[in-house]
């Protein structure tokens, strides 16, 4: 902060900052609110809208239907494998009690057990169909099982095929929307990042200086930070691109400034001494003299060495004796700080009060 504000000056000088960053927060807010929202001007499209329902939705029914049988047919064949098994316990059982049986009767050739032996044969002939139509009802749903899952598996390839050229489809049209939402993007900010550039150089030093740097804080927040997570691949481009015109524009202004600055500098030091402390401001004189140069020629001077007066570089009267108690003191003091008289500071000190 210059130092020869007065206190309350520079404190409304730190509020009007606090102003124009407070300004620049809202704008950033809203900036980032609109700049999010920019790709609902896009219609959401989805992997369905390149596929043709009338050949995708058959294959979609095809594989339902065959997850459907085939669950059923596992199902049925749980069922079918319990009563294979428990035929087939039961079949073993008969006939390892069959094959007892007969021996105890050879042993005895007893020949009225003959129709016993009919019997039991006969009994052990209808389990061993039992478990013959269980193997064939197993046989059966395992059929059923993988029909439906070569089905289903047939489907799924036809309909993959299907989406992966709905899908080169989708990524170029994401593509193109990307584009054009970065575009709208850039089309928002780019403009601002102009019109920044304008207040900077037209407006900075203006009565409504705080909101003038606070767009100018949005604007080149919103193009080179806010813009960053939208950027597509190429994107980076662009924003390397204008941040090089930017620079050149800043430096070129900066370099016609500092060459304007340096030629007004030359012009002020062939003035006469009156002259060119007549036309440096008075808060302008003080800062620089509190900065240890010369306020003329803003080169370094020693300001502690009372024996220097004027400038050894541009020759400007740094120091004068007061008009009252011949007090040395600043040349450019409105007032004397012994006495406290007036002194015109266009008086240039002469050598006979030095």
């Amino acid at each position: 902060m210059n130092k020869s504000l007065r206190l309350s000056e520079k404190w409304f000088h730190r509020g009007l900052w606090l102003v124009a960053l407070v300004f620049a927060g809202f704008l950033i807010g809203l900036g980032s609110t609109l700049v999010g929202d920019l790709p609902r001007v896009e219609q959401s499209i989805g992997l369905d809208d390149f596929i043709d329902p009338a050949t995708a939705e058959p294959l979609r029914d095809k594989i339902r239907l065959a997850e459907s049988a085939q669950r059923q047919a596992e199902r049925e064949l749980e069922q079918a494998d319990l009563k294979l098994t428990a035929a087939t316990q039961a079949s073993g059982a008969a006939r390892e009690t069959f094959a007892n049986w007969l021996a105890t009767r050879q042993a005895t050739a007893q020949p009225d057990q003959d129709a016993e032996l009919i019997a039991r044969t006969k009994a052990l002939d209808a389990l061993k169909a039992k478990e013959s139509e269980a193997r064939r009802d197993v046989a059966k749903e395992r059929q059923a099982a993988l029909d439906a899952r070569q089905s289903g598996e047939q489907a799924r390839l036809q309909l993959a095929a299907l989406e992966n050229d709905a899908r080169a489809r989708l990524d170029q049209e994401n593509r193109r929307v990307e584009l054009r939402v970065f575009g709208y993007r850039l089309a928002l900010t780019l403009p601002l990042l102009v019109i920044a550039g304008w207040l900077f150089a037209k407006k900075r030093k203006s009565t409504w200086w705080p909101f003038v740097w606070g767009f100018i804080f949005f604007a080149l927040f919103a193009f080179f930070v806010e813009l960053v997570p939208y950027l597509p691949s190429y994107g980076g481009y662009v924003r390397y691109a204008v941040g090089i015109v930017v620079t050149v524009l800043v430096g070129r202004y900066a370099i016609l400034a500092l060459n304007r600055y340096l030629e007004r500098q030359r012009m002020a030091e062939a003035q006469p001494d009156t002259v060119r402390r007549n036309e440096l401001s008075y808060d302008t004189a003080l800062a620089r003299l509190a900065k240890g140069v010369c306020p003329g020629c803003e080169r370094p001077v020693d300001m502690k060495n009372a024996q220097i007066d004027f400038c050894p570089h541009c020759g400007i009267s740094l120091y004068d004796r007061c008009n009252g108690c011949q007090t040395r003191k600043s040349a450019f003091a409105k007032f004397c700080h012994a006495c406290g008289i007036s002194n015109p500071t266009s008086l240039t000190a002469s050598p006979s009060n030095m």
